[in-house]
């Protein structure tokens, strides 16, 4: 079984990124992020060096489509839990419509809220309401970071 990230420090990671600006496809604390970005970054200050680039991607990708881009991607590196279980610490990815891919992303930072980057909002924490707890479709741990 793969090692896991402290979800402590997975936790004050996300929190660091509070306030950061929306920005589509970036990943700069402070300086902009869009959900994305900010998994990203969160790895990249527990876990280490981003395993692979993103490419880039339209505002409109998760649209259409029958593939779970965001998933696949998170199963190459990260191990899947049951979104039944997922503590503070734990990636989540949500289905912003019912029967679409799931294309936004945010941490769990406490059993009841979350933080995510939202256009127009930045990067804020907010309670995980039953519409958001609704909308979760998957939900990964980061793994630990490889010292070998």
């Amino acid at each position: 079984m793969t090692q896991t990230a402290d979800p402590a420090r997975v936790v004050v990671a996300a929190r660091s990124w509070l306030g950061t600006p929306y920005h589509d496809q970036a990943s700069l604390k402070g300086i902009g992020c869009d959900c994305l970005g900010l998994a990203r970054g969160v790895w990249r200050e527990v876990v280490g060096p981003e395993p692979f680039p993103i490419s880039p991607y339209s505002r409109d990708w998760g649209e259409s489509g029958p593939v779970e881009v965001l998933a696949e991607g998170a199963r190459l590196m990260m191990p899947e839990i049951d979104p039944a279980d997922a503590e503070p610490g734990a990636l989540l990815l949500f289905r912003m419509r019912p029967r679409a891919i799931a294309k936004h992303v945010g941490i769990l930072t406490t059993p009841d809220r979350f933080v995510h980057g939202y256009e127009r909002l930045g990067v804020i924490e907010q309670l995980l309401t039953p519409v958001w707890r609704r909308r979760i479709a998957f939900a990964f741990l980061f793994p630990a970071p490889d010292l070998g």
